[in-house]
């Protein structure tokens, strides 16, 4: 009995330390849950706070364990190094991605569902975490790229009220310009882009490089319209008698021989094949990521308006407004569910797309 009331002595700060922190944990992570809700940005901030209750718990059984003061020191001397080295070896990458993915949110240059373009890297962004940034590239893959190499390269961002897209096109001295300058902007215009016009980038030994440019406002379309644009070129410069061929080639052929221009081709599925776009089927993820970035705005001005609300039923002493505001309220915060209950199930949607 004296054996099991000592046990009991020795061990009893420990497990009720313990349990303590067992409670703490489980509690904490409620509350957490709740916070997170509909945003899923706050994602880490959660795991932060509840490895330190963990780390902090660990800590205070150890030092809670009956045993002799020269045995705790050691333990928590060793807890200590290992937690120094830890943060010592991964503290430059691990910060270094931590505050370039606070600027670029500060900075807000682009947001999930743009398109963006890092060195050689083109597509749309599914992802922006503090840590990294996903982008959704144009074979439908998903790239993922440290914060600090978006902070430190340029990145080119399509501005969502248009861009401007070219083709460069190779042609002989022999065609007057004005005559293919008219054929590639007939081309531009067939393509459906507006303000388009025609530069002249370089005058070669044997020909002339022409690029043409067109504002294109449907920036989701961007990858097929970069190729629609080229086909009406080559379609416009052969409607306007212009041959599409190496100028060396030229220069070797005799006078009298065949213009090499294709008869025009004609089939019902023709216009089909125009209108057919790839990019919902490329940027699946992307698409879902910017609709989810439209529902966490949403979700954000729907919580301005409860506080708003609040508020005003606070200074409201009239029973009849009262309750027009109380409705009101209800509505809203009615609304507030469904929309965090949209963004958590495309969350869980978005998770399994990985």
């Amino acid at each position: 009995m004296e054996i099991l009331q000592s046990i009991f002595k020795n061990w009893f700060p420990t497990v009720l330390t313990a349990v303590l922190f067992f409670g703490v944990y489980q509690f904490a992570k409620w509350i957490l849950d709740r916070q997170i809700k509909g945003h899923t940005d706050k994602g880490l901030i959660r795991s932060i706070v509840l490895f330190l209750i963990v780390l902090v718990g660990m800590i205070s059984i150890i030092l809670a364990i009956p045993m002799s003061e020269s045995q705790k020191g050691s333990i928590t001397s060793l807890i200590g190094i290992v937690l120094s080295a830890v943060l010592g070896l991964s503290s430059t990458t691990f910060i270094g991605n931590a505050l370039a993915g606070i600027a670029l949110r500060l900075r807000k240059s682009f947001k999930p569902g743009d398109f963006i373009t890092v060195n050689d890297i083109f597509g749309r962004v599914t992802e922006q975490g503090l840590f990294h940034t996903e982008i959704q590239t144009i074979d439908r893959d998903l790239t993922t790229l440290p914060n600090m190499t978006l902070a430190t390269n340029s990145v080119k961002v399509t501005r969502s009220s248009g861009t401007f897209i070219s083709v460069d096109c190779s042609l002989g001295y022999d065609v007057n310009r004005l005559k293919i300058e008219e054929a590639l902007l007939n081309a531009a215009n067939k393509c459906g882009l507006e303000d388009s016009f025609v530069h002249i980038i370089s005058l070669g030994d044997f020909s002339i490089v022409y690029r043409v440019h067109g504002l294109l406002k449907d920036i989701k379309s961007i990858v097929s319209a970069k190729s629609k644009l080229k086909g009406y070129v080559i379609d416009a410069l052969h409607s306007a008698g212009i041959e599409i061929v190496s100028p060396t080639f030229m220069n070797q052929r005799r006078a009298d021989d065949t213009v090499f221009i294709p008869q025009s081709y004609k089939t019902r599925d023709t216009e089909v094949l125009v209108e057919n776009t790839p990019e919902n089927l490329i940027f699946d993820k992307a698409e879902e990521a910017e609709g989810l970035e439209k529902r966490k705005e949403l979700l954000a001005e729907v919580e301005g308006r409860i506080k708003n609300e609040k508020e005003q039923l606070k200074e409201v002493k009239d029973d009849e407004i009262r309750k027009k505001l109380e409705k009101k309220l209800k509505a809203s915060e009615e609304l507030q569910a469904k929309i965090s209950d949209k963004i958590e199930s495309q969350v869980n949607e978005l998770d399994k797309t990985k």
